[in-house]
């Protein structure tokens, strides 16, 4: 019996349709897109556990993790791994999720010992691993011998991990050279792009961050990395209304973007909206709990607010939580430098940090403020010496400066404030530092200097004055996007 020319064209048609599991994958995707999670995951939990994809699995893993609900998350990445052993994304889900590094192995260890020149998988599982329990050093340490072999050698990835590992671990200098390498060997590279775009702007080097923000906005502006550049760039230019702006266009575009609620969160807190500030700093550590930074934020937030009790709670939790290390010692010793009946601890504090890590900037700093109210100057300008015999930083050279003239070594003194300004031109009391002495040195020209300012007067008010306007114009914008 012959079939109908009609009848197998719908025959064709209907083995062309999708199914109904991935029409509902697709929902999910759109519901996703129009950020509808709890529609999304009501369509997914929907379909019968049996006949979920691993595709499936993986979102909604990814799904329950972003509304909190790590059990389920979990249970959701476990079955991923049990249908796609090799699923990295998945490895890395459990890691995050404070699954053991050993447990996470055991899943993948039939597959290593059955496919050849997978035996690297063990060592990446557990350098990650160490990464989300916040032992920065030892996943330094493994990713380190990660890059060596030939199989994972100039691999972005890791170059963008490694470099992310050390800016956790407070070395600047070693995260920059990493986020370079891996931006050289990928030019289409965003992912960790915000975090290299921040440690620029930190450095002073505002023309790179600016040509990076442009970089960015030329690959997609549908991602949060380029808005919170562009942020960087702002904020280090004081200009903290267009900051928080561009900060608050990053978190609609990715809400979980710790960087952009670390970039809105400082805008807001320099303008004075302490409180709100907050909320942000304290999100920021709900997403990322191992990093130092996001507590530093909120401490600095309470300082502001005259919170020193909040301050000194959260700087120990800091400390027990994350371990005796040279950036939580530094993080408690500097809250301690706040207490006038804890300038001993503060001390001792420093001194032990400095003893694990004597290059650690943020506590030479430290330190050296202390000693700078004590007057010891002879022991500062010892200590800051020491610091900058193999590292080079503008707020060393200029506290440097400024010991310097504490003793009358003007010379000296002149010249460590033109190496910071070199550093960065954009640092303020460097220059400052360096105008007082040269009023100083001649006080005729200073005050012809006066004179001329005062003609300048108000060509000065004119500045400021536009200044407010464009706080105005992002005021505005901050509304519209529905910032409160």
């Amino acid at each position: 019996m012959q079939i109908p020319c009609s009848m197998t064209r719908s025959i064709e048609m209907l083995s062309c349709l999708p199914s109904e599991i991935e029409v509902k994958y697709k929902m999910a995707e759109c519901y996703t897109m129009l950020k509808q999670d709890k529609d999304a995951i009501a369509i997914l939990d929907g379909i019968p556990s049996r006949q979920r994809t691993p595709k499936i699995n993986m979102m909604l893993a990814n799904l329950y993790k972003k509304a909190g609900q790590e059990r389920s998350s979990v249970t959701s990445y476990k079955e991923v791994l049990r249908q796609c052993p090799l699923a990295l994304d998945a490895i890395l889900g459990l890691l995050s999720l404070s699954v053991k590094g050993a447990e996470v192995a055991s899943m993948t260890m039939n597959v290593i010992q059955s496919i050849p020149n997978l035996d690297w998988l063990s060592v990446w599982i557990k350098a990650y691993a160490f990464v989300h329990t916040g032992d920065n050093t030892r996943a330094i340490n493994t990713i380190c011998s990660l890059e060596k072999k030939s199989l994972l050698r100039d691999n972005v990835d890791i170059l963008g991990s490694l470099a992310d590992l050390y800016f956790r671990a407070g070395d600047n200098k070693n995260a920059i050279l990493k986020f370079e390498q891996a931006q050289m060997l990928d030019p289409y590279l965003i992912k960790g792009m915000d975090v290299y775009g921040y440690l620029l702007a930190r450095e002073g080097r505002l023309e790179d961050v600016e040509n990076l923000g442009c970089r960015l906005f030329n690959i997609s502006d549908q991602h949060a990395e380029p808005w919170v550049v562009s942020g960087c760039h702002s904020f280090y230019s004081k200009r903290y209304s267009r900051a928080l702006y561009l900060g608050a266009k990053a978190i609609q575009l990715n809400s979980n973007s710790v960087q952009a609620l670390l970039l809105k969160g400082a805008a807001l807190r320099n303008m004075g909206r302490v409180q709100e500030a907050i909320i942000h700093f304290r999100e920021a550590i709900r997403l990322a709990p191992c990093r130092l930074d996001c507590y530093e934020g909120l401490i600095e937030c309470y300082l502001a607010s005259n919170g020193l009790r909040e301050a000194t709670v959260m700087a120990n939790n800091v400390y027990k939580t994350l371990g005796a290390n040279a950036q939580t010692l530094t993080l408690l010793a500097t809250v301690c430098l706040e207490d006038p009946v804890a300038q001993e601890k503060a001390k001792t504090l420093l001194d032990k940090a400095l003893t694990q890590r004597p290059d650690y900037i943020k506590a030479v700093v430290k330190k050296a403020e202390l000693l700078s109210r004590e007057q010891k100057y002879e022991d500062g300008i010892a200590l800051l010496r020491n610091a900058l015999a193999n590292q080079s930083d503008c707020i060393l050279h200029r506290m440097l400066g400024d010991f310097l003239v504490a003793v009358n070594e003007y010379q000296e003194a002149m010249d460590q404030y033109s190496i910071a300004l070199s550093l960065d031109p954009n640092d303020q009391k460097s220059l400052e530092g360096m105008q007082k002495m040269e009023k100083e040195e001649s006080p005729t020209d200073a005050t012809q200097e006066e004179d001329v300012d005062d003609m300048e007067g108000s060509g000065e008010e004119g500045d400021l004055e536009g200044s407010d306007s464009e706080a105005a114009q992002w005021a505005d914008q901050e509304q519209w996007f529905g910032m409160q």
